[in-house]
């Protein structure tokens, strides 16, 4: 910046710091933020005013009025302008603009959970001097269901998803005036970096077959590609599913869904001893030995509780799909655990909610906790899954 505006600048500030009034103060700002930008500029072209260098990539080409409302008032500021280069963006802006849409989400949220428009606005007027209107929030939905939209529309093609991980939890939604019980589908996948990824939701009525071949053919249209396994719980409506559209991927069948399956056969009489039994039928990393394991169980519960041998010999074989991995990667691929502790998240938010207003409002409130969730993942140091001792083939077939 010239040497002059730098005097002109701090004459300016010396004037306005001898009173203590709002109105002073707010100048201050004004001056101190087109100052930064008259430096910022400078550097943008690399050269100050009136400066003639080799490396000027640009000249300036006056100012631009804008406003800026903060708390210590609006702002009336001067944006330079350039021609002849990339055009200049005040960094103060964006970071103004992030901080905006981040109070106006927060707004949203508010509204949308039961909070009356008076108190959210008063909230906002004790901030920030100006309350949100329902048209900003309005707005704000829009462009948020526009970015979860373009995140669920992604291509997959660019990566292989060798593993996918499959749940669903249910929420109460306003419908044609009635409140009925609708399934939010969530899938997950690991790609072939060992990176944790979400890859669709969708809010659906029920856990059906063509619920389900609807997400399939959504990500297969997206371009998912090398799948080798599918971790879910057995579910008829994903079995059904996953043989018409995912044929020859092996399946692995959720072993703490089943183990509560057992349980429920059991009844609470014989909670604790079949609990210990089938801790001891999984504890082999041999699927042969757990199979043995298993039929001698069904045995045993045969006479008692003739529930818990049917579905020991129909079911048990499905949950040995990864004894063909590693130790480590046969942990996380088990069971439906990771997506188990996101679903607790997600009704951790939705239990605030009790009741949503309509499909749309469940839909966004999930997309965004899951959008979160999955930037987190990508923050992550270490990969999910080691994928350097991985070797092609090495799961069972499908059962």
């Amino acid at each position: 910046m010239a040497k002059h505006d730098d005097t002109f600048a701090s004459d300016s500030l010396q004037e306005l710091f001898a009173s203590n009034s709002e109105c002073d103060l707010r100048k201050m700002v004004e001056i101190v933020l087109n100052t930064i930008m008259s430096g910022e500029v400078a550097q943008h072209l690399n050269a100050d005013r009136y400066e003639r260098t080799d490396g000027r990539s640009g000249h300036r080409n006056g100012t631009k009025a804008r406003t800026l409302n903060t708390r210590v008032g609006r702002l009336n500021l001067e944006v330079p302008q350039v021609r002849g280069c990339e055009p200049y963006h005040p960094t103060a802006f964006a970071r103004y603009q992030r901080s905006e849409r981040a109070l106006l989400s927060t707004c949203s949220e508010m509204y949308f959970q039961g909070v009356s428009t008076r108190r959210v606005n008063k909230v906002i007027e004790t901030m920030c001097g100006s309350g949100v209107s329902a048209a900003q929030v309005s707005r704000l939905n829009q462009e948020l269901d526009e970015h979860l939209s373009a995140f669920r529309a992604r291509r997959l093609d660019i990566s292989e998803y060798v593993y996918l991980i499959i749940d669903a939890r249910y929420e109460h939604i306003r419908v044609n005036g009635r409140v009925v019980s609708q399934a939010v589908l969530v899938t997950a996948g690991v790609s072939i970096s060992g990176r944790r990824e979400i890859l669709d939701w969708r809010v659906s009525d029920s856990e059906s077959e063509a619920s389900w071949s609807e997400v399939f053919r959504s990500l297969k249209d997206r371009g998912l590609r090398g799948v080798e396994m599918v971790v879910s719980d057995a579910h008829r409506g994903i079995r059904k599913a996953l043989e018409r559209h995912l044929q020859g991927v092996a399946w692995q069948r959720c072993r703490v869904h089943f183990k509560r399956n057992l349980l429920s056969a059991a009844g609470n009489k014989w909670y604790k001893e079949v609990i210990s039994d089938i801790r001891a039928v999984f504890a082999p990393e041999e699927r042969n030995e757990c199979l043995r394991r298993a039929e001698e169980m069904a045995a045993k519960w045969e006479g008692i509780k003739p529930k818990v041998a049917a579905l020991l010999r129909d079911g048990f074989e499905s949950c040995l799909t990864v004894c063909g991995l590693s130790p480590f990667t046969r942990g996380r691929l088990n069971s439906t655990n990771m997506l188990e502790r996101l679903m607790r998240e997600l009704k951790r938010r939705s239990r605030v909610v009790g009741i949503f207003p309509n499909a749309a409002s469940c839909d966004r409130l999930m997309g965004c906790r899951l959008l979160e969730m999955h930037e987190q993942w990508q923050l992550e140091e270490v990969p999910y899954i080691p994928m350097s001792d991985r070797k092609v083939g090495e799961l069972d077939p499908a059962t």
